[in-house]
């Protein structure tokens, strides 16, 4: 089911193009000058741009307002990712009826990482709705125009709605049987979490074939060598093959930090060549907060 797009992104992926949404990250400041000018590094070359909403549950800037202000300062459609960990059901209610207000058109619904792993470990998670409820409840917003009570809402928002996968889970099963059931309430893209190789983005898309919900595959160039070793370590299911560590090694050697940005370069400029060539992706999600500048270099360097 191909449903109204109400955004530049839906519209571009309906119209068949491949597209690129980047990411930016609001952190623990009143000063959103690095997101706005991240912002305006991204806005030529993507559809669109995620602004992450309390990421590993450190406690940063309300989402809202970077999204609001990148589409009013920058002219750039925001992708406004909302979790359920740090809101009942009537703080979404209400920060949707805002983000409806401020004319934002996509909302990536999360669970959201538990608040044990963040910066404040004290605080109490509200998980009062999972991403699947949320997903049901914006569907009866968006579609029918009342909350999950049944309560009327007042010119009620259109919203495109993304959810997030990870194609490293493993088991893969108990991931798509996530997927389907978000999938089976009414989601408009999906966005995944970060890919390596070729093989794994085609391992997944295989899996959810059956869904026929566009997906953008995510990649995360790394910005340093400890970026790469801490993801490999400590992020579950993260494979970065080792041929990609040999070669990041290497140029760290051989030429330093900027030898590294130019491997990473290469690197995802042919991921992003095969992964348009040989998937059926929609597109490619870009996740390299604090230095956006190289998304332009590797679309550039895919040819894309």
């Amino acid at each position: 089911m191909t449903r109204e797009a109400y955004g530049e992104l839906m519209k571009q992926i309906n119209a068949g193009k491949f597209v690129f949404t980047g990411e930016l990250e609001p952190v623990k400041t009143t000063n959103l000058q690095e997101v706005i000018e991240g912002a305006k590094v991204l806005k030529d070359h993507v559809a669109a741009i995620n602004i992450t909403d309390n990421p590993t549950a450190f406690g940063y800037m309300n989402a809202l307002v970077p999204s609001y202000m990148i589409q009013r300062e920058v002219g750039v459609e925001a992708v406004y990712q909302m979790t359920t960990r740090d809101r009942n059901r009537i703080a979404l209610i209400s920060d949707i009826l805002a983000a409806g207000a401020l004319g934002i058109k996509n909302i990536l619904a999360l669970t959201g990482d538990h608040t044990t792993v963040g910066d404040t470990p004290q605080a109490k998670p509200v998980f009062d709705l999972d991403s699947a409820g949320f997903v049901y409840m914006l569907r009866k917003m968006i579609d029918e125009g009342v909350d999950l009570n049944g309560n009327e809402i007042e010119a009620p928002a259109k919203f495109n709605i993304g959810i997030a996968a990870a194609p490293n889970a493993d088991p893969l099963e108990p991931e798509i049987l996530k997927i389907e059931r978000k999938v089976k309430l009414g989601v408009d893209f999906i966005q995944t979490q970060c890919v390596y190789s070729v093989e794994q983005t085609k391992n997944f898309l295989n899996a959810v074939s059956h869904l026929k919900t566009p997906i953008l595959i995510g990649i995360a160039p790394f910005k340093s060598i400890s970026m790469m070793k801490w993801m490999v370590r400590f992020v579950p299911g993260i494979k970065v093959p080792q041929q990609i560590q040999d070669t990041l090694y290497a140029a760290k050697k051989a030429g330093g930090k900027q030898a590294v940005y130019e491997a990473n370069i290469n690197i995802f400029g042919e991921l992003l060549r095969e992964i348009k060539k040989t998937t059926k992706a929609v597109g490619v999600h870009a996740m390299a907060i604090g230095f956006e500048w190289i998304v332009p270099k590797i679309i550039e360097r895919a040819g894309l």
